[in-house]
């Protein structure tokens, strides 16, 4: 039975589905299970409970009643107020734009949590600035032929499906968005599978594929492929539902978001221990979510056709939209990007036609069999795992980043490590290091150079030397570093792995404290809105403690073993220990009595293995695009590996395209930042080319590019001030590269031109 409520005002048509519902009544008196005369059904796909359908009717900002109407792309916000203000920001701080607000602050409805997640997600993932791109280049404004529409604030209309993935168990928690745009063509279906970036929730993927989909036409669906705003409060025992709003455990039932897997009385006694803790779902589900990111995106693809079906099935033709008459392209960036991915590898069926991944984030199996060529040097650091690498960054990039090769001269969010707090530890991280043996050198400059070194070895190309500051400083590498070992091994939040935990802490001392008016409350309760699903101080951060002294977030803590404000250096060590099995230090294999166990370094290696790729495309037409200085997600450890690896196991089968970008790296909303803006472009824009270019193939059977290095020139200028983004800093991705650009594979080794 379904059940309708209509509040135009408030977004239009609502309809919940209950589970295993069939939107196939209209079927009745038909046979339904095969056989002669028999008619086929709609069926929602095995462990999907649909939720709600919803039309969003997009009319103009602020028009109509108080609570605006939204659309599918920018929650009824438009371009103009989802964008920076052009006359804003001052002294190399970035033009801000203030998210919409609330009626209740503290008691937020689930739409306007929904508009705000659209608005921060989108702008989480690009640059927002004018002169950086936005409005002229790329935003709800531009049309698909890359020019922007006068007046246009880019709102689209249509419906909006909200569904949910489970594995049968009730632990697992997958959503769905499948989002059907009015100006959908039946006779020319087109389908956009877009599992979110990062940690983020459902909407992680709206400035990517959301928006590249919804303006050609096409549904999209998205997916948090089982990550996502799952904060869990274990003091207070209250949690996020799926529609974002927040309540208790109890109250949210199989409607959370993510709720720990931990008693009462067991919650209690950690509390004991650890008050005013958090458990998050990307780290704390234990059930690996990224083993699962190429089903899950399957997953979605399959309900979206389901949602289709709903959507223009009729009596006589109740499936009129199937795989074998619509185009699939699954595209999203960095864990997007390898959800993408691993989906193509794991698609047996056909249902995904191409693939676009923008700077993905890919598990390599490993380091044999392929090798990278950079320009006339065999690369000799590739091919790592995430754990690895953020682990081994963890512990060099804060020292690497005061060496002279990476040194910066910008005062700024960029330059994070060269701020009076952040250098001293800094110093110290050099120092402690060099203490265990670590690094060499008895001075700063030897240490730090020594420090760098290493990272270069690593995989890290020298483009990416100066962006280690900004990277590490902002906190991935001691967030990626707590989060990711603890979810591969599918540790409970019980087990404190590595005497690592996330709270809310003070600013000023780093000590864990209870949400309260002096830490910003309304983070937790509008977290589904502003989180993205890391602890990156929105609202919990990662806190150690083991600190000397009591528990510190990791920028304050003080190791044990160096009695040094070194970030916490005895963490970095456990956390590395972990993914290799031995201590860093002495080399020792770890035991049943080490800290951590060997018991917990195996569980952490099954779960990586869980997470690799097999390289095996089977010729499925397929773009990677990514930025040469990503210090987050090196080239050489993900896609220059990929792509080695891919034509040893797909040889001539091969169709995969490798895009690399200069002046490229891994996060474009950090541009419009003082020292960014002057030095990098924008990828996002050759994210949106190569979707146009898989279109193209998979439409008209345009040849895809050769795999090339596209030279960008950065806006130069005066950091924190630089000029607009023009064309001529961008240039296309060619159909015919120049010889010294063209990337190529021979024997069992790809060569990348420098």
């Amino acid at each position: 039975m379904l059940t309708k409520t209509s509040d135009p005002g408030q977004g239009g048509l609502r309809r919940l589905v209950p589970l295993g519902t069939l939107i196939a009544a209209a079927l009745a008196g038909c046979g339904g299970g095969g056989g002669s005369g028999a008619t086929a059904s709609n069926l929602l796909p095995t462990n999907v409970t649909q939720l709600s359908v919803t039309v969003y009717p997009a009319t103009t900002p602020g028009s109509g009643s108080t609570a605006q109407t939204q659309d599918l792309l920018t929650g009824g916000i438009g371009a103009t107020q989802l964008g920076d203000d052009p006359n804003a920001g001052t002294n190399g701080i970035p033009p801000s734009r203030a998210a919409p607000t609330y009626a209740d602050p503290a008691n937020p409805t689930a739409l306007e949590l929904r508009r705000n997640a659209l608005f921060s997600n989108y702008r989480g993932l690009v640059d927002p600035s004018p002169k950086g791109g936005y409005g002229r280049f790329y935003g709800p404004n531009v049309d698909i032929s890359g020019n922007p529409v006068p007046n246009s604030e880019g709102m689209v209309p249509g419906r909006e499906y909200i569904a949910l993935l489970d594995d049968g168990t009730g632990f697992k928690r997958v959503v769905m968005a499948v989002q059907i745009p009015d100006s959908f063509n039946p006779a020319a279906s087109c389908l956009v599978v877009g599992p979110s970036s990062g940690s983020r929730g459902v909407y992680g993927a709206i400035a990517t594929a959301g928006e590249w989909g919804l303006k050609h036409g096409c549904a999209v669906a998205l997916t948090d492929a089982g990550k996502g705003i799952g904060l869990h409060n274990l003091q207070t025992d209250t949690v996020n539902r799926i529609d974002g709003t927040r309540t208790t455990r109890a109250a949210a039932g199989n409607l959370a978001q993510f709720a720990a897997n931990v008693t009462d009385s067991a919650r209690t006694a950690f509390n004991t221990l650890f008050p005013n803790r958090y458990a998050l779902k990307h780290a704390h589900s234990q059930q690996n979510p990224e083993k699962d990111w190429g089903n899950d995106t399957l997953a979605a693809a399959r309900y979206a056709f389901f949602a289709l079906n709903d959507r223009f099935g009729t009596v006589d033709n109740p499936l009129p939209i199937t795989p074998a008459n619509t185009v699939v392209i699954a595209g999203s960036a960095s864990n997007g990007g390898a959800a993408v991915l691993r989906a193509a590898e794991l698609d047996t069926t056909g249902l995904i036609d191409g693939v676009v991944a923008s700077e993905p984030v890919i598990e390599m199996p490993t380091t044999t069999g392929y090798g990278i060529r950079f320009g006339a040097t065999q690369v000799t650091g590739f091919g790592k795992t995430l754990a690895d690498q953020v682990t081994w960054g963890n512990l060099y990039q804060p020292c690497a980043a005061l060496a002279s090769a990476a040194a910066l001269s910008e005062t700024s969010t960029f330059n994070v490590l060269g701020t009076p707090f952040f250098n001293p530890r800094a110093q110290a991280r050099c120092a402690s290091l060099a203490a265990k043996g670590l690094v060499t050198g008895t001075t700063l400059a030897a240490q730090s150079a020594d420090a760098l070194s290493k990272l270069h070895n690593f995989g890290w190309g020298t483009e990416s030397d100066q962006m280690h500051n900004s990277y590490w400083g902002l906190g991935n590498g001691p967030i990626l570093s707590a989060m990711y070992p603890n979810a591969y091994g599918r540790f409970s939040v019980l087990e404190h792995v590595c005497d690592t935990s996330f709270a809310v802490v003070d600013a000023t001392t780093g000590t864990p404290v209870a949400i309260g008016a002096s830490t910003q409350p309304l983070n937790e309760i509008q977290s589904f809105a502003v989180a993205n699903g890391t602890a990156n101080g929105t609202p919990v951060t990662p806190v150690y403690d083991d600190s000397k002294g009591g528990p510190k977030a990791w920028q304050f803590a003080v190791s044990a073993s160096t009695s040094a404000a070194d970030f916490g250096l005895d963490t970095a060590l456990c956390q590395r220990a972990l993914v290799t099995g031995a201590d860093p230090v002495t080399g020792f294999q770890l035991s049943a009595g080490s800290t951590p166990t060997l018991a917990q370094s195996q569980a952490v290696q099954n779960g990586i293995r869980e997470a690799t790729v097999s390289g095996k495309l089977g010729g499925k037409p397929t773009i990677i695009v990514a930025g040469r200085s990503d210090a987050l997600v090196p080239v050489n450890d993900n896609e220059r590996a990929y792509l080695a690896f891919n034509q040893t196991v797909d040889g001539a089968a091969s169709n995969l395209r490798y895009i690399e970008v200069t002046n490229g790296q891994h996060f474009d909303a950090f541009i419009p930042f003082s020292g960014f803006d002057t030095r990098f472009i924008p990828l996002h824009v050759y994210f949106n080319q190569a979707m146009d270019m898989m279109l193209a193939r998979l439409r008209a059977s345009t040849a895809l590019p050769p795999s090339q290095v596209v030279r960008t020139t950065p806006r130069g200028g005066t950091p924190g001030a630089a000029p607009a983004l023009t064309a001529a800093n961008i240039p296309p991705i060619t159909a015919t590269p120049a010889a010294g650009d063209r990337i190529t594979f021979s024997g069992t080794s790809v060569a990348v031109p420098q």
